[in-house]
């Protein structure tokens, strides 16, 4: 720690005149005061004192001035917190002059890191905590084990990295690992690792230096197909390579996991144990001898509560020793353990019905915190395994939803964490580009009050730090040169309000309302909504010395369709439902994600009759869909629109079929548009998915 400390310290030898640089702090104190100009940096000590009255933990007082530096902090998490602050003020010209008061809204700030997909070395973990910790981070969840490996050092079961830690590809995302068989430790051309306990030792040593703690994962009962290479009479089919949950009803599995667990427990300070309980597939309960006699014995109705007697369990036995069980959110199902916490990553609403319960929350939602999907265009990103997750998007999320809570159902909530999945990502360079710069959003959303957040505010700061990470040896994603087409539907004023907005911090935006491709001389975004009251196609670009990158286009349409009533003959996905039976005639384009909540997905099939009102001239219907066949989003095989005077005899106005080739892995969009002089009440839209068992999206039906 003492070393930590010199490191960081700064003494005021001058004070200097001139403009105040920008202060560029991730994530944002809760106060800062700039009392101007700044002082250079020199060697010394910094005034450390206690409080007028006591501090939370992690808080401090950072005063500035021509005085020196002081520093107040009730603990040594605050005082650590204001020398990482200090680290972020120093510039070239020196430290500027500031007051700030600050300490963090959430205790619970975490990132997890899937390490048995693919095994990341010792020195990347201490690499990584370095910049959990400069960033105010202080969770590090190690993902520990997987089908994709056993990743720690186990004394009592020495097969389990002797014979499931190495595999016999390195390739992992392509068919999500099938194929790969486990090879003996040793095995020339295998692939793999884990960390022996003296690894563990030093990383969990490393993590507490900077106030981190180090929270370890063992699955159970799912994900666990490595354990059975090793030791296969623990899942139902008594041999490896046929299931991946454990068998429940052997009489063996308990005190295994309990074994296991002590040990990761001597290793593992940490006051949570992760316990995964995510996505089982529970099909072998169903026919296993031992489980269902099992669940005679203990009158379990389904094998949703055979699961939750697990984990009731392994609650009990983690919280006689002291600890506490974490889990994910499935973990609910069949009921959930007393003491249990519960980590929430399908949506919010896990986390929200455990708190209601009385339960531990931390948030790490799929839709805004996992790491693993892409970060821009996937046209223009490495492999990711699907999804869209910008860092704007990122910092768009609130971990404690709007009055959705009481407060104090609110003090459940304790924190949030982003997760990196690491199916297609292979290596240190490939998973520091996908962890940053979106850990610095992730940061600040868990430290800074949700009423000081702003992304215009956020982003200078962001692209400022881009720098500093490189510099660092951080292999940052460099940001995107896109345009977010923005829009907000007035459906009293009959009008749409466009945003242009880009990652990029200056940047030059220009634009033009024709669809024609932005030159020097178009009009130049100065911020403002731009109206538009019928059609307008929107082409920007930003431009950088004079020379447009790459332009992004978004039709947008105040039609004769929006609000007018809906009804489908199919149905839409309950999870994507894009706000409900409105959501496909509401004037809200979607973006390049399913995810962003304006794409409606059905499984499928999409049918629907819209009703104009009146019999009414209809010139021109039109839908876009996407196809990512990563998720098994695919395009329609073809499009059939059909009107009716009545509502119960249509007439064919055309068939449109897909022009996307269904095995085409890149992202993409087509328009289905359908022209003509026709007449009629009713419109019917019907699109079929051809390969099965998949989904379609589209995100608005546009009538003229």
């Amino acid at each position: 720690m003492k070393n930590l400390v010199f490191a960081a310290m700064l003494t005021v030898a001058a004070s200097c005149t001139g403009p105040q640089p920008p202060i560029n702090l991730i994530p944002k104190p809760v106060s800062v005061t700039a009392a101007g100009g700044y002082s250079t940096a020199d060697t010394g000590s910094i005034t450390r004192s206690q409080p007028d009255a006591p501090m939370p933990p992690e808080a401090y007082r950072l005063t500035v001035d021509k005085n020196g530096i002081t520093v107040k902090a009730s603990g040594e998490a605050g005082y650590f917190y204001a020398l990482q602050t200090l680290k972020q003020l120093q510039t070239d010209r020196g430290v500027p002059h500031v007051d700030i008061a600050d300490e963090p809204r959430f205790a619970y700030r975490g990132l997890m890191l899937d390490v048995s997909r693919h095994f990341f070395p010792k020195e990347f973990i201490l690499k990584l905590l370095d910049e959990m910790s400069y960033y105010k981070l202080n969770r590090l969840h190690l993902h520990l084990t997987d089908g994709g490996g056993w990743r720690v050092q186990i004394d009592k079961y020495p097969e389990l990295t002797r014979l499931a830690s190495y595999r016999t590809d390195a390739a992992w995302g392509a068919g999500y690992g099938r194929g790969n068989r486990f090879l003996p430790e040793g095995t020339e051309g295998a692939y793999g690792g884990y960390y022996t306990k003296d690894d563990i030792r030093q990383i969990v040593a490393h993590a507490a230096q900077r106030h981190i703690t180090v929270i370890p994962e063992i699955e159970m009962p799912g994900h666990s197909s490595e354990v059975f290479a090793a030791y296969p009479e623990l899942c139902c089919a008594g041999e490896a390579y046929q299931g991946g949950d454990f068998c429940i009803g052997n009489p063996k599995t308990i005190p295994f996991l309990q074994d296991v667990i002590t040990e990761i427990m001597e290793l593992f300070p940490s006051e949570y144990i992760h316990v995964g309980g995510d996505e089982a597939s529970k099909r072998h309960w169903r026919t296993c001898p031992k489980c269902q006699s099992l669940m005679r014995r203990e009158n379990l109705k389904n094998v949703d509560e055979l699961q939750s007697y697990l984990i009731h369990r392994m609650d009990e036995f983690i919280h006689s020793r002291g600890r506490k069980l974490l889990g994910w959110d499935e973990i609910l199902q069949g009921g959930l353990a007393p003491e249990a916490t519960v980590m929430s990553w399908r949506s919010t609403e896990g986390g929200i019905e455990a708190a209601r319960m009385g339960h531990d929350v931390v948030m790490t939602p799929v839709s805004h915190l996992y790491f693993d999907y892409y970060q821009a265009d996937p046209n223009t990103q490495p492999p990711a395994i699907g999804g869209y997750v910008s860092p704007r998007r990122v910092y768009g999320f609130n971990p404690v939803p709007v009055d959705s809570l009481t407060p104090e159902q609110h003090k459940h909530i304790l924190g949030v964490q982003a997760n990196l999945w690491t199916e297609f990502v292979p290596d240190e360079k490939h998973a520091e580009y996908m962890l940053f710069p979106r850990a610095l959003a992730l940061a600040e959303i868990a430290w800074t009050p949700q009423q000081q957040r702003s992304w215009l505010d956020f982003k200078p700061r962001m692209n400022a730090h881009i720098a500093g990470l490189q510099s660092r040896g951080i292999n940052a994603f460099t940001l995107s040169d896109e345009i977010d087409i923005s829009t907000k539907v007035d459906t009293v004023n009959k009008l749409i309000e466009v945003t242009l907005d880009a990652e990029k911090h200056p940047a030059e935006i220009r634009y033009t309302t024709d669809g024609s491709t932005p030159t020097a001389s178009s009009t130049l975004y100065d911020g403002k909504p731009i109206t538009v009251t019928d059609s307008v196609s929107i082409a920007a670009a930003i431009f950088r010395n004079g020379a447009p990158q790459k332009t992004y286009y978004g039709k947008v349409d105040y039609h004769r369709g929006i609000n007018k009533p809906i009804r489908y003959n199919s149905t839409y996905s309950p999870r994507y439902t894009a706000g409900g039976t409105n959501a496909l005639l509401n004037g809200y384009r979607g973006g390049i994600t399913y995810l962003d909540g304006l794409w409606q997905g059905c499984e499928n099939t999409l049918d629907c009759v819209i009703d104009m009102g009146e019999v009414t001239d209809i010139h021109e219907v039109s839908a876009r869909f996407m196809q990512l066949i990563g998720p098994q989003v695919f395009q329609p095989g073809s499009v059939e629109l059909l009107t009716s005077d009545d509502g119960v005899t249509f007439t064919p106005r055309g068939t449109i079929p897909t022009t996307v080739a269904s095995d085409d892995p890149k992202l993409s969009f087509q328009e289905y548009a359908f022209y003509g002089n026709w007449r009629g009440r009713y419109i019917q839209l019907k699109a079929n998915e051809t390969n099965g068992g998949n989904f379609i999206f589209t995100d608005e039906i546009v009538i003229w």
